[in-house]
């Protein structure tokens, strides 16, 4: 595989991918992405424009997929509606992008004979109880709770089928949490971090009890790349790094590194049918494929991630002022 087609790979965790790629790999990266609000061309700056391309497009657009799947080797499956208040205030794009776009790709990798990997969520599992000492596992059922997780799982089943019915040479990753570099402020961690830059208060959700399994987009970087390329076709994987922390203390563990009493933050209303907590098992992905983590401290990561909005306040600094109004509109 030389030549990759990687889709939203203006997004957080795309943009993330087409830089480890670039700088791991001799891989040439073809970038398809409609630069919605969450796509952001500053995050793909200084590449080297030999290996990349950047081309501006919707993956819906059939004749404009076809063309750039024909021309490469294999295509990894970023793009994605992936933002749960907004599914809830306006489910429609989520089907567009998440369903009809999905469908638009694999039917030109099929067509054209093509590798192709498909990024999904752990959200499609629903969630567990605080207490069950069960993690999600490629066998879990699929349970999702909102829009936007049941779009991605009925992208996930697309491309099981297609691979069933049709010979399509596919794999899914189902990832945890991401944090890391490129994160638009919308999103949990990025946003507390830049409240306490610009002097706000963090927001936290209800009590803050809500579990979620983070993992830094270089690992998961790093996963996919290894499923990429070692995994077997029509299996899925799933990404975790072990790093359960409920949000509680995900916002202390910010204000603490960040130089603020603990507790220095506000509560706010929770947001509707809020999932408990996401917990990943990914003993297939590192026994079968070797892969570990770089980031196993959360912690350290924290720090990483901190040190970079800080020292990236040009990057992020034009989405925080809309994206605070929106938040105040919704009470949050």
């Amino acid at each position: 595989m030389r030549n990759l087609i990687v889709t939203g790979g203006a997004g957080f965790i795309g943009s993330n991918f087409v830089h480890y790629v670039l700088e791991n790999t001799d891989m040439n990266v073809t970038v398809l992405d409609k630069l919605t609000y969450a796509g952001n061309l500053a995050s793909l700056d200084g590449l080297d424009a030999d290996r990349f391309t950047f081309v501006q497009g919707d993956i819906c657009d059939a004749e404009l997929v076809d063309g750039l799947v024909a021309a490469a080797d294999a295509v990894v499956h970023y793009a994605a509606e992936s933002h749960n208040d907004n599914s809830l205030h306006d489910p429609r794009p989520f089907l567009d992008t998440n369903i009809i776009g999905t469908y638009t790709l694999i039917e030109a990798a099929r067509k054209h004979n093509k590798r192709f990997h498909h990024i999904s969520t752990d959200e499609v599992y629903g969630d567990l109880e605080l207490d069950d000492p069960q993690r999600f596992t490629e066998s879990t059922p699929y349970a999702p709770s909102s829009p936007y997780s049941s779009t991605k799982a009925g992208s996930d089943l697309l491309v099981r089928a297609w691979v069933r019915s049709f010979g399509l040479q596919a794999t899914i990753s189902n990832c945890s949490n991401n944090y890391g570099p490129y994160q638009h402020v919308e999103k949990f961690i990025p946003r507390q971090i830049t409240n306490v830059i610009d002097g706000i208060r963090p927001k936290l959700y209800g009590k803050g009890e809500n579990v979620r399994d983070w993992i830094h987009a270089n690992d998961h970087s790093s996963a996919v790349l290894a499923i990429l390329e070692k995994g077997r076709i029509g299996e899925t994987y799933l990404i975790g790094a072990d790093g359960e922390k409920n949000n509680k203390e995900v916002v202390e563990l910010i204000l603490t590194h960040m130089g603020l009493p603990a507790d220095a933050y506000d509560h706010v209303i929770d947001r509707p049918g809020h999932d408990l907590r996401y917990a990943i098992e990914s003993e297939k992905l590192r026994t079968e494929l070797g892969w570990t983590p770089s980031f196993a401290n959360f912690d350290a990561g924290i720090e990483d991630t901190i040190k970079w909005y800080r020292d990236n306040e040009s990057w992020w600094r034009p989405q925080k002022a809309a994206t605070e109004a929106k938040y105040k509109e919704q009470g949050q």
